[in-house]
């Protein structure tokens, strides 16, 4: 088994796919470093977050992410019992601003009032995403770095799938998306006085 082996380096590899996926079903991203000529597989660092509707459908991704190999962060809620999301915004993107893990995943019940609230946090960029080309593209055009999801508008065999599709997903660093997200940080910074 993979797992417990990581991280893991490889030298001397002058191309590798970007990403893969392993052996038992295991999904682990590959981050290559070109000047070097080597590679470093790892354990990617999840934070999850929920509201009280969102609480069951981030218990079942926590468990399914966690059986995949990653490293998964609960940052709460605990129980069912009622909540205000933006709390849960506030702890998940401030936990991802400090460094804290690499992605997040962000759920209440329509996932409008968390997505709202995770974008006033300077540094993250949350994306509602309900279909896996948002979820992937989202990443990939964007560097959406939360993915928001509604508990009562998506079932969990949905939510998983869109979860794998946004982690195993990478920033292209295109000029043009490179030049349109040194805009949006511009906006960011303007309005974060």
């Amino acid at each position: 088994m993979i797992g417990p082996h990581l991280p893991l380096q490889i030298d001397n590899l002058s191309s590798f796919p970007p990403e893969i996926k392993l052996a038992n079903d295991w999904l682990f991203l590959l981050r290559v470093n070109r000047e070097e000529g080597s590679l470093r597989v790892y354990n990617m660092k999840i934070a999850l977050a929920s509201d009280h509707a969102g609480f069951e459908m981030k218990e079942g991704l926590g468990k399914a992410l966690i059986e995949r190999g990653f490293d998964v962060i609960d940052l709460g809620t605990d129980s069912p019992d009622p909540v205000d999301y933006p709390d849960f915004a506030l702890r998940l993107g401030s936990f991802l601003v400090e460094k804290g893990a690499e992605r997040g995943v962000l759920i209440c019940g329509s996932g409008v009032g968390a997505s709202v609230a995770a974008n006033k946090i300077p540094g993250i960029r949350a994306g509602l995403c309900h279909d896996t080309y948002s979820a992937h593209q989202g990443v990939e055009h964007d560097d959406m770095n939360v993915l928001v999801l509604g508990s009562r508008v998506i079932g969990p065999e949905l939510a998983r799938e869109l979860v794998y599709v946004f982690l195993a997903a990478e920033f292209t660093a295109e000029e043009r998306h490179q030049r349109r997200l040194a805009k949006v940080h511009a906006i960011e910074k303007r309005y974060s006085k």
